[in-house]
């Protein structure tokens, strides 16, 4: 059976302790006990960890050997913030996907209302993120930026910059992996309404290039899994021809 994994607040030594509604949610859900193991990682590496207290707001481990664990993809999602049900579904499936980085962005046809509030949700992406990161095993979560402007935006990666553009007929995403080093890949997804003339020649001024993922005209979040998807398999069959 799978062990849970767990994200330590604090390590020290072999000694870890989770705090809060996690160890809330060990103890009194799980109904977690004195002796039992679980998976327990700091950021960087996982290691066994054995219970060895339970007290009220916080769990105690001792800590065994480091074990085996896949590394982040090399991938930087740019998310133009769009309706927040919507966007944290997206956040939830490129954690689970392995995305390294998520950097919410604020796009010319980003509605004014969801910019306005979208620094006060960055807390709840990055809680949803942590959830996500434990559930799929990760060994940390995904870097989440608070929001910022095109122009910061893609000024920022470095690598493969791809920007997924519904005006695209001709570059298909996996065309454009190909033909770019996949080291760090960094794919832009639009807001409902696409980029802007304006945008458009901001990214392609930037070194960036545009990319189709077909015919049909995609939600954010459906891109977003859609991209992803293509470039996992693209990383992956570079992984074994390395």
């Amino acid at each position: 059976m799978t062990r849970r994994r767990w994200h330590a607040d604090e390590i020290s030594g072999n000694h870890a302790v989770i705090t809060g509604s996690h160890a809330e949610h060990l103890s009194r859900v799980l109904r977690a006990r004195v002796g039992q193991i679980f998976d327990i990682t700091d950021g960087s590496r996982v290691r066994s960890g054995t219970i060895s207290r339970i007290e009220s707001g916080q769990v105690e481990f001792e800590l065994g050997p480091e074990i085996h664990s896949a590394t982040l993809q090399p991938i930087t999602v740019l998310m133009s913030v769009f309706k927040f049900d919507r966007m944290e579904w997206a956040i939830e499936k490129c954690t689970e996907l392995g995305v390294s980085r998520i950097i919410p962005i604020i796009a010319e046809r980003t509605d004014s209302h969801l910019a306005a509030a979208a620094n006060k949700r960055v807390l709840r992406w990055q809680r949803i993120a942590a959830q996500a990161s434990e559930q799929s095993r990760r060994i940390s979560p995904p870097e989440i930026s608070r929001p910022i402007n095109l122009r910061e935006a893609i000024d920022l990666p470095k690598g493969s910059c791809i920007l997924l553009s519904e005006s695209e007929s001709e570059n298909m995403l996996i065309d454009a992996l190909d033909s770019q080093s996949n080291e760090n890949i960094s794919l832009a997804f639009g807001p409902e309404g696409g980029w802007t003339k304006q945008e458009l020649a901001a990214f392609h001024n930037a070194g960036w290039v545009s990319a189709s993922l077909g015919p049909t005209i995609l939600r954010t979040e459906t891109a977003a899994i859609s991209a992803l998807a293509v470039a996992l398999a693209v990383l992956s069959r570079s992984a074994r021809c390395s």
